[in-house]
């Protein structure tokens, strides 16, 4: 389990000498327009983090909130791996923000950063920081950790980072148990997916469109077709609408195999519910068709979309001038 780790405060300047340079960099710098937006905020904490003028970072993010600005994946897009080293003041710089909303937006929303970039110690100590600091740490705090492990088969440490939010009182929620399935699922481990299910069967955690994706997911990764389709059928009856992508698993499944008309019928079996995503999977199965040389199979499925008067993509396009059209 990992051991949760005390920062050391850092020596604090005078409330004096603090707010004079929050005041001078401030006013130094352009004046927040009357309409601003999350686009604006972000360019403006961005433009100063690079600066390391943190006085004007904590007075953003502060300003944001108050204007009714939530924070977004770029708004710590100064962050990198090659500037890791301000790390502790833009923690210093979090920690003196509003209590509530401002400051535990601003943890969440570095530890999305770092986790993106893969830095999962950097990410855990933010996250740690957090916990001892009673800053409002919870599922949301750590789910972009898990997410960031998973996607890189770091299964063990991700169990890790579940203990440590058990130890720390905070209960791992269905979208932390969907990153492990999704991961299992993905690599065709199917046993270890299995131990996910019990687990999330043992906390009565229900399941999502996400956990149904998943389990289609698995299936097809290990060929097994009748049961992908067994699992979307399911899904369908307990009413939980299924994503495009888990659609598209099994159109790649099919075709995988090399199961054309299978995949056809299967797209036309789902045809006219949903423009979307008639439009969708039309889209992919014709596109890989083409990939595939399978031009005869693939001139039907344009016909078709054009019958049924789905979008076209640019690629579509072309190979309907050339081939079906003429």
């Amino acid at each position: 389990m990992l051991a949760l780790r005390k920062l050391s405060s850092s020596s604090k300047s005078s409330s004096f000498l603090c707010s004079f340079a929050i005041q001078s960099s401030i006013c130094s710098s352009a004046t927040i327009p009357d309409v601003p937006s999350c686009t604006y905020y972000d360019a403006r904490i961005n433009e100063a983090g690079r600066q390391g003028d943190f006085a004007t970072v904590h007075h953003l993010l502060n300003k944001r909130v108050s204007d009714g600005f939530f924070n977004t994946n770029n708004t710590f897009k100064f962050v990198s791996t090659t500037n890791l080293s301000i790390l502790d003041d833009l923690l210093d710089t979090i920690a003196r923000l509003d209590n509530g909303y401002p400051k535990k937006c601003s943890y969440d929303c570095l530890i999305a950063r770092l986790s993106k970039m893969h830095c999962i110690s950097e990410a855990t100590r933010v996250a740690e920081t957090m916990v001892i600091k009673r800053h409002g740490a919870n599922n949301v705090t750590f789910h972009p950790i898990i997410n960031a492990l998973t996607k890189k088969e770091e299964f063990h440490e991700a169990w890790r980072v579940m203990d440590v939010m058990r130890s720390n009182g905070i209960v791992p929620d269905l979208t932390a148990y969907n990153f492990l399935l999704t991961g299992y699922c993905f690599t065709g481990d199917v046993v270890s997916a299995a131990g996910v299910l019990a687990k999330m069967e043992e906390e009565e955690l229900g399941a999502d469109t996400r956990t149904y994706d998943a389990l289609v997911l698995g299936t097809c990764r290990v060929g097994k077709l009748d049961a992908a389709l067994a699992v979307l059928r399911r899904m369908v009856d307990d009413g939980v609408s299924p994503l495009y992508c888990t659609h598209a698993h099994i159109i790649g499944a099919l075709l995988k195999y090399q199961f054309y008309e299978q995949a056809a019928e299967f797209v036309r079996s789902y045809a006219g519910r949903d423009v979307k995503l008639d439009s969708e999977n039309f889209g992919i199965l014709a596109t890989r068709l083409i990939t595939r040389g399978k031009f005869e199979e693939a001139k039907e499925l344009v016909k078709e979309m054009t019958e049924r008067r789905l979008a076209l993509g640019p690629r579509l396009k072309d190979f309907y001038e050339l081939h079906v059209r003429s």
